[in-house]
């Protein structure tokens, strides 16, 4: 369990429901659901509705401007990941955050929040909105594969009176946030109640460093994002909005991990800004309807769009080292006069396995210029992917110009494309849970040469692997001889196993190292069955692929 405030117990939950209702309308008369001009002129059009003007949220007259804009907008979250779907390395069970409505319509709601909240698209989410005392579910529509941000649906009809008070913030992706520039931190309480402070930027753009967990789970990479001086702990997660109320930010948590020594370790979590432009893009082609995809969202087929990524682990180092790794002067000055803030060059951290740069960059590798054009953050290289998207007949390969033991080289590298799907099928096999290989596993720049093999992400107490010793961590690459290359190959061959027989499994772990063990399999207690999500239906579905006395589908 995550001790944090993104983790949820039931005592915490129980009391925030009994004390909603007290807390509307306790702290003074002023509505929050009003526009900005209706705020700043003391003028508020409240619903026709008679109860909805009487439950409406109500703020304190000292709040912020920017409070009182922002609330209507904002929402708390639980999440539940129910036990048997523990995928992706997912580290609890309970979560607990704050997201911000960044689309209300008729039909759609949609809304923003970190993946230290909603870390698996298979989460049972309810989401109690700050306008208004009604709790609601929602559904995971997009997972960000790089940047620590998730989109999630909710139906606005289900919020009956309440639609009116309840609506989405304003972006402001541009201009971006400078060293000096103030803005305000606003969040919700456990209780639903806005807190919001007046903070300044002291860095925008941090890169982030966060290490692999000792079981792999998302982690972001190749992000930069923004410090502040003053905030509300680790634990409080919101927003960051300028003085007129408008969304510049994120304020997200991350999930990382502290190791003490060589065997122990502790999960700790960190709240840091994440630009708001990278969300407003992906929520523009969403509206628009760009060519990808159909996911059905509350009746209506909407397109997801893809991620054009270069699927490689970067961080930055300054000129400074550079130039004494050898790096030119020309090159230094070059990259200086493109970016005089940072002054730093991207280097190459590892490749993840699987990915379309394995086998052309390596670890060390300066990233100086892509199609000639100097690189010096993140974004940049973000930006020379979108583009691939954007120029007709387009094979998706960048041109760069990498530095590495002491020679400039030119190579042309491909680009992976993703969904915001996340893990979408697993199966259940003699008490373990396989999927494929998650980013994170790939992180580790390793997978099995065999096919890559089925990946074991959990095993269950009292189980068939239990017993004989197949935990997780590893990939399963051959049932009786048989390879397992993917999870439709490893069905069919399952498929094919009786009750009670010995099965010769082949893995190898995470180190790389191979093991072969047999186990017996138990189709009475332990069934194969399977789990994918259905996007042409937005539901999970659960099929029994062998059992005792029951017939193979």
């Amino acid at each position: 369990m995550n001790d944090g405030s993104h983790s949820s117990e039931d005592s915490v939950v129980e009391k925030k429901r009994r004390r909603v209702d007290e807390e509307i309308a306790a702290e003074g008369t002023l509505p929050s659901y009003g526009d900005l001009e209706d705020v700043k002129g003391g003028v508020l059009r409240h619903p026709s509705n008679a109860e909805g003007s009487e439950l409406a949220r109500t703020v304190s007259s000292n709040a912020s401007l920017a409070e009182q804009v922002i609330e209507p907008a904002l929402v708390m979250f639980e999440v539940h990941v129910p036990p048997v779907c523990m995928l992706d390395g997912v580290h609890s069970q309970h979560f607990f955050g704050t997201g911000v409505i960044i689309h209300h319509s008729d039909n759609l709601g949609l809304v923003a929040v970190d993946r230290n909240t909603v870390a698996v698209s298979i989460s049972d989410i309810m989401l109690s909105f700050a306008a208004y005392p009604i709790e609601i579910p929602g559904e995971v529509v997009f997972l960000h594969p790089v940047h620590n941000f998730a989109l999630v649906a909710y139906d606005p009809s289900a919020l009956g009176v309440g639609a009116s008070v309840v609506r989405a913030a304003k972006l402001l992706p541009d201009p971006a946030l400078r060293r000096g520039d103030s803005v305000y931190l606003v969040g919700l309480s456990r209780s639903l109640q806005a807190t919001s402070r007046k903070s300044i930027i002291t860095n925008p753009c941090t890169a982030v460093n966060i290490g692999s967990a000792d079981c792999p789970r998302y982690r972001a990479i190749n992000m930069e994002v923004i410090e502040l001086d003053t905030d509300f702990g680790s634990t409080f997660s919101g927003i960051l909005t300028d003085e007129q109320g408008r969304v510049q930010a994120l304020w997200a948590s991350f999930s990382t991990q502290l190791k003490y020594g060589c065997s122990s370790s502790e999960d700790h979590q960190f709240v840091r800004g994440i630009p708001i432009y990278a969300i407003s893009q992906v929520l523009e082609k969403i509206i628009s309807g760009t060519q990808a995809p159909f996911r059905l969202i509350n009746g209506i087929k909407r397109s997801m769009p893809f991620v054009r990524l270069l699927e490689v682990e970067l961080y930055p180092t300054l000129l400074s080292k550079a130039r004494s790794y050898g790096l030119s002067d020309n090159w230094v000055q070059a990259l200086a006069k493109k970016d005089p803030v940072r002054r730093q060059v991207l280097r190459v951290k590892g490749c993840l396995a699987g990915s379309k740069a394995e086998n052309l960059l390596e670890q060390g590798d300066m990233i100086l210029a892509i199609n000639k054009e100097p690189i010096t953050c993140f974004l940049d290289i973000e930006k020379a992917c979108q583009e691939l998207d954007q120029s007709m007949g387009s094979d998706g390969v960048l041109s760069m110009t990498i530095f590495r033991q002491g020679k400039e080289i030119d190579l042309v590298v491909g680009t992976d494309v993703r969904d915001g799907n996340g893990t979408t099928r697993m199966v259940n096999w003699c008490g373990c849970i396989i999927q494929d290989p998650h980013s994170a596993v790939r992180a580790l720049g390793f997978l099995p040469e065999e096919g890559h093999g089925v990946y074991v992400a959990r095993w269950c107490h009292g189980s068939p692997v239990h017993r004989y010793g197949l935990y997780a961590l590893q990939w399963i690459i051959e049932i009786n001889g048989q390879p397992t290359p993917d999870l439709e190959t490893f069905i069919q061959v399952v498929k094919g196993l009786e009750d009670g027989e010995f099965v010769r499994v082949r893995t190898v772990h995470l180190n790389g190292k191979p093991r072969v063990l047999t186990l017996k399999q138990d189709l009475h207690y332990w069934p194969t069955w399977e789990l994918s999500f259905e996007p042409e239906t937005a539901t999970w579905r659960r099929r029994t692929i062998k059992a005792l006395q029951t017939t193979t589908v």
